[in-house]
């Protein structure tokens, strides 16, 4: 016979007792009414039968010189409490999620419970992207908590995924008031845990080398990681991790994080004085404020949270899902993404028509699917001082205009995309010259400008409509496939001239008025990063939905606007414009732990490479580019036939596997984060890691494909292996790796150790003897079941190591990486 503790656990959302239960298919969150009427978190984590007796917290008399939250209820302070939303002024001095300045210039916000309501399915938020499902896969709790001090009321929702192991929270204020407030912070989320000792992940960096984990063990203090450039950023992506310390890829506790917002975000971790550890995430408090009038709401951005007590691979697994399902969307979201070929690292802004069809007919000859053109292509636009904001064709360049360059490359079996970079203009720019008023800069002061160019201030629904109607007769101009939206510079100067106008409107209305009044009408310039925000999203929202056909790509200077809210819009991201393959292995190892494959795009290019001058090899730099959305950025035109003859087969091999590469599971192995490794070959001298180890599982785990790849080599060291994850462990799996063949003068001199006649390096008969003979690589080829692969390893043939070489040797020098792959028998 069911319990009603039995029926209980069944549900997605339950309520009893001033007990609030959600649970997922594997986890469950609970929180509670506090006597003072806040909500008292209870637990997150691994699904449980709950028990309100065992998780509330039991305090008789408050902790020594701290503050009670009024005299009928001396037992406990705030500050001591584990708590759902927390603001300043009745206790507790930690984060707040709140902070809101009242008519009357108080700081203190006293909102208290009211009532909560409960709905299946998840409405749309009215001015910022959100996760969707449909009735039967999310439900949605509203708790309503009111300050009747000052007559606010705060919207706190929950919406619960159960399949996905996911719940996302977001937060709505409204002012009930007659006058207005001045919002100065309000973020999405907060969470307390009763322990410290947790470890925070964050991914941090810079242009070409974003997404680098750094660990901080939490045991007192504040960490905080934030974004102040206008977007959601390449120094500090909003994803975030919580977990113990010997939580590793595959077992352990891990908490994972995000914001599906592109802006300016802020995620803090706080230990306090209690040893009790609060985490919060929301829009960056810097420099933000916001006036809400009476009877105006405000929307925060919608956070998301996973638990996984199956270690980092495990929330990855959970984020990576939900990002699939219920983040992605329109037309792209199930399709196979093509390969293409992007012009830019070809030509630069050197471009022509003629140049552009010679580059298509190489691009076709191998394989490639769609043909992009990218910046150089407008106004006068030779060089990045110039035309932006100015969409109209360079005929000089294109005599045919797009259309005609595009028809023909159409005509060669291709598919064609376009480079825009709609948010931006140059001084030297007609738009410019006719309204100088719709940038972001404040008036009659020195601008502080990045890339040569300037940020249109999109909170204005003027710039908002121009940009919706240049890109809509570009983008419908010719049979266009593909765009690639670029943003290539940070916020400086914050200033919007629109905000200023309502500034001095808002003053003449008021006739004066208070002090008060007088003083909120001047501190509108607040609102100008997240109206920017807002504006974006809607023209992002039109452009989408009137050219659903279009795979449209982000970009911003790389990865400085990776992000959820832009995921919203766009199925994929240019992940950074670093294309080395050892950095990108590092960066897209990053992007793993919160985003899947299908969202990060990766390019081949050619070698020095641009960012670095490191040459690494070509294969290398394909086996780390097709996990991933794989293209290639390189010119063709200029490459010899060997590597024409390589990439041809590079692709050829992608085609095939990218339904496994693009949709199927990705688990992390060894990396070069992380020093899991304790052979020789694993971890240098410096204790650096060498090896990092991809695998991606079909959904039906009938196939995988494995990727090992080396940073340097380690002398004498023969030994390495490979261990999937992911597979069916009572499966059995033919294994196998591509047979290869490497040029001889890799190998230097010691070609005279086996030719009859001495070769000198580097010379006409060595490049001749080059040319005829290749050394053969290793093969595997062996039957194993999942569980012995997994949880035994590959040992894979040996590695050269200086005592000779033959068909069974690995030639596995630096930067070297192979592909494996895994078919059901």
């Amino acid at each position: 016979m069911l319990t009603y503790n039995d029926i209980w656990g069944m549900l997605m959302i339950s309520q009893i007792n001033n007990s609030f239960v959600l649970n997922t298919k594997n986890t469950t969150y609970a929180f509670g009414l506090l006597e003072t009427g806040q909500l008292e978190h209870y637990y997150y984590g691994k699904r449980i039968h709950f028990s309100r007796a065992a998780l509330m917290e039991k305090h008789e008399f408050s902790p020594g010189n701290t503050n009670q939250y009024d005299k009928e209820h001396l037992k406990y302070s705030l500050e001591d409490m584990r708590l759902e939303m927390s603001a300043y002024g009745k206790g507790d001095i930690r984060e707040p999620m709140l902070e809101i300045i009242h008519e009357d210039g108080s700081f203190t916000s006293d909102f208290i419970y009211k009532e909560s309501k409960q709905a299946v399915g998840k409405a749309e938020f009215d001015t910022l992207p959100g996760s969707y499902g449909t009735d039967d896969e999310v439900e949605t709790l509203t708790i309503i908590m009111k300050d009747e001090q000052y007559g606010l009321t705060l919207y706190m929702n929950y919406y619960v995924y159960e399949n996905a192991d996911v719940i996302t929270r977001s937060v709505r204020l409204v002012n009930d008031s007659r006058t207005e407030v001045e919002i100065r912070r309000i973020l999405s989320m907060c969470i307390d845990f009763d322990t410290p000792d947790f470890v925070f992940t964050t991914f941090s960096g810079e242009w070409a080398r974003e997404m680098k984990r750094i660990d901080t063990r939490m045991l007192a203090g504040k960490h905080v990681n934030s974004s102040y450039t206008g977007s959601s950023s390449s120094r500090a992506n909003p994803f975030v991790m919580l977990s113990k310390q010997d939580t590793n890829e595959d077992s352990g506790v891990c908490y994972g994080f995000n914001l599906i917002y592109s802006g300016n975000h802020y995620e803090a971790v706080e230990v306090s004085g209690f040893g009790k550890t609060r985490f919060v995430s929301g829009i960056n408090p810097q420099s933000f404020s916001f006036v809400l009038k009476p009877g105006e709401a405000f929307e925060s951005p919608e956070a998301v949270m996973t638990f996984s007590d199956k270690g980092f691979n495990g929330m990855s697994q959970n984020m990576h899902g939900f990002v699939r399902e219920h983040i992605v969307r329109g037309e792209w979201k199930k399709k196979v993404r093509p390969v293409l070929l992007n012009s830019w690292e070809a030509s630069y802004f050197d471009i022509n028509e003629k140049k552009l069809l010679k580059l298509a007919r190489a691009a076709r000859d191998v394989g490639i699917e769609l043909f992009v053109m990218d910046d150089g292509w407008f106004g006068t636009r030779n060089d990045d001082t110039q035309s932006l904001g100015d969409w109209e064709e360079n005929k000089k360049k294109l005599p045919h205009g797009v259309e005609g360059l595009c028809k023909k490359i159409n005509d060669l079996g291709l598919d064609f995309g376009i480079w825009v970079e709609p948010e931006m203009v140059n001084v030297k720019s007609k738009l410019y010259e006719a309204h100088p008023d719709w940038v972001l800069q404040i008036p009659g002061k020195p601008h502080s400008e990045g890339r040569n160019q300037r940020i249109l201030d999109l909170g204005r629904i003027e710039v908002q409509d121009y940009i919706i109607e240049a890109m809509s007769r570009v983008f419908g101009c010719a049979n266009i496939s593909y765009v690639k939206w670029d943003m290539n510079r940070t916020f400086s100067d914050y200033y919007s001239g629109a905000l200023r106008e309502t500034d001095a409107g808002a003053s003449e209305q008021r006739n004066i008025g208070t002090t008060r009044q007088a003083a909120l009408s001047v501190t509108r310039q607040g609102e100008a990063a997240h109206r920017y925000m807002m504006g974006l999203y809607r023209v992002m929202k039109i452009l989408t939905e009137k050219f659903p056909h279009i795979l449209f790509e982000g970009c911003a200077a790389g990865g400085n606007r990776f992000d959820l809210g832009v995921l919203c819009y766009f199925p994929q991201i240019w992940a950074s414009d670093n294309t080395d393959a050892l950095c990108r292995a590092s960066i897209q190892t990053g992007y793993s732990y919160g985003y899947p494959l299908s969202t990060v795009s990766a390019h081949v290019s050619s070698c020095p490479n641009h960012q670095t001058l490191r040459i690494t090899p070509l294969e290398t730099r394909f086996n780390i580019a097709c996990f991933g959305i794989c293209g290639y950025e390189c010119n063709l035109v200029d490459m010899d036939k060997e590597d024409l003859e390589t990439i041809k087969a590079q692709i050829e091999l992608y085609k095939k596997w990218r339904e496994v590469l693009q949709k199927g599971s990705f688990y992390r192995g060894r990396t070069f984060f992380a020093g899991d490794g304790k052979h020789a070959g694993d971890v240098l001298e410096c204790g650096q890691t060498n090896i990092t180890e991809w695998t991606c599982v079909s959904v039906d785990k009938s196939k995988a494909v494995g990727m090992v790849m080396q940073k340097l080599v380690a002398p004498n060291t023969q030994y390495t292996y490979y261990k999937p994850s992911g597979l069916d462990p009572d499966k059995e799996y033919h294994f196998y790796n591509r047979k290869l063949k490497y040029n001889i003068k890799n190998f230097g001199d010691l070609i005279n150790t086996a030719a009859p006649f001495h070769v000198k390096q580097d010379s006409f008969v060595h490049d001749v003897v080059a040319k005829f003979v290749k050394m053969d690589g290793e093969t595997e080829d062996l039957k194993a079941y999942g569980d012995a692969m997994m949880y035994g390893g590959v040992k894979l043939k040996q590695a050269f190591g200086g005592t000779g070489y033959n068909g069974e040797v690995r030639y596995f020098q630096d930067f070297a990486s192979r592909l494996y792959f895994m078919e059901e028998e």
